[in-house]
């Protein structure tokens, strides 16, 4: 993902040091149940569509704008599938270290043709469910979340 200026002017001050951030990610199907999925420029990783909300951007409304942005696909939002803090840090190629706290949506996609549409990927492409790229194991998590009717998933509160 494209660093939005906001963190800009926090990584101005903070350096490479770990910054906690908001994140969404989307699990897009078209009408033939595929999932969207971007290959990354900046790894070669296969991955679905994911961002930065934007400072008083709704999570739906981001979740939307990232996918069209990276892939000129239009979606809409249907509902949330899960919400977790991400288990690792991400190390980008330049020392950043950023955790995510992310919500995943399941979407449909609504028009468009999908296409590479800015710098962050350099492939975009339909899977079907079970002719998935290599992913890692939370994206597969959040793709077979996403194929169920059961409630939003969230880690229960641990201790007591």
């Amino acid at each position: 993902m494209a660093t939005p200026d906001f963190i800009k002017a926090v990584r101005a001050k903070a350096g490479n040091r770990l910054l906690f951030l908001p994140g969404v990610t989307a699990v897009v199907y078209d009408d033939r149940e595929r999932v969207l999925l971007v290959r990354r420029s900046d790894n070669g990783r296969w991955t679905l569509v994911g961002g930065i909300p934007d400072p008083g951007e709704q999570p739906a409304a981001a979740v939307v704008r990232e996918v069209l942005e990276e892939t000129a696909v239009r979606c809409e939002a249907l509902r949330v599938v899960l919400v977790e803090t991400e288990p690792e840090p991400v190390v980008y190629p330049n020392g950043d270290r950023c955790q995510y706290m992310n919500i995943t949506f399941r979407c449909r996609a609504t028009g468009g043709e999908a296409r590479v549409n800015d710098d962050e990927s350099s492939e975009v492409g339909w899977f079907p469910p079970d002719a998935l790229p290599p992913l890692s194991g939370l994206d597969r998590h959040r793709i077979d979340r996403s194929r169920t009717d059961a409630p939003t998933w969230f880690a229960a509160p641990s201790g007591g």
